[in-house]
């Protein structure tokens, strides 16, 4: 197992390690309340990791401030755990590799392979000695924005992944059933492969071998000598992969294009396909 990816059993057993800080990132962000792994804290991916003026992601002030008020170093190994599969708790782990935070850790299977091991569970929300946390460095390769994508459209040498189901890449839909954030258009950037998120994933909630999933990806062309972009619909999907090509597979150059889908389908002047195209 990669050093970034990490099994249940490895979590428990450093539960209680002064250098680390467990941190829980759900989509349903009542689950945490319902019980979560004792010391964990939590950040809510709708108020606390989006800016709520701008739609961007923290700016680097806002993100020492969330930081320092959680009592987090640059020094602490961060524990990234959630529900769905870690979709937001990859989109954590992102955000905090962008903005440079050396050791970062990611649960395989999240909350759901937790629960399935039987691990019991606290309703103790703990509080930790605020810190004075500054960002050393951001890692602005990490990230695509949509001139960065504009620019590279059907070009040699770059890779695109649509993370999303097969009816949102055709266009049949939109966004997924009950989910607010959408856009105008159906369809999928030109180029784009999809390689839906789940793809990737086992029964349980963990990731496939590491040899099924590089497999899966080099039969589509999206290879690691490509400049390799991943989206979805609001990032967090994207995250996973963005996470699984490169700490798993090793990617050298991929980025998430957090926008996704919710920017790129409201921009006009965007070229978009429909259908199986790409």
């Amino acid at each position: 197992m990669s050093d970034v990816l990490v099994s249940v059993q490895w979590a428990i057993e450093h539960l209680k390690d002064a250098d680390k800080r467990f941190i829980e990132v759900d989509v349903d962000t009542r689950q945490y309340e319902l019980g979560h792994l004792e010391g964990a804290i939590a950040f809510n991916w709708q108020t606390q990791l989006q800016d709520q003026v701008t739609r961007d992601i923290l700016s680097k002030d806002q993100f020492e401030a969330l930081f320092s008020e959680a009592g987090i170093t640059p020094e602490m190994t961060l524990v990234l755990y959630g529900d769905n599969n870690n979709w937001f708790a990859a989109y954590a782990f992102w955000l905090f590799k962008y903005y440079g935070h050396p050791d970062v850790r990611l649960i395989d299977g999240g909350r759901r392979k937790i629960l399935m091991e039987g691990y019991r569970l606290t309703r103790v929300v703990p509080t930790y000695p605020r810190t004075v946390y500054k960002v050393r460095e951001v890692n602005e390769a990490l990230r695509a924005d949509r001139e960065y994508i504009r620019a590279r459209l059907r070009q040699a040498g770059f890779a695109m992944v649509d993370v999303r189901s097969p009816a949102e890449f055709t266009g049949e839909v939109i966004s997924p059933p009950g989910m607010a954030e959408t856009a105008q258009r159906g369809g999928h950037i030109p180029g784009a492969k999809n390689v839906p998120w789940s793809t990737l994933v086992a029964e349980d909630g963990t990731f496939k071998p590491v040899e099924e999933i590089r497999r899966i990806y080099e039969s589509l062309g999206v290879t690691p000598d490509k400049d390799v972009v991943v989206y979805c619909r609001i990032g967090e999907r994207s995250s996973h992969t963005w996470f699984a090509l490169k700490y798993l597979l090793g990617y050298p150059n991929v980025r998430n294009y957090d926008g996704s889908w919710t920017e790129w389908g409201n921009l006009i002047g965007a070229p978009i396909a429909k259908g199986a195209e790409e």
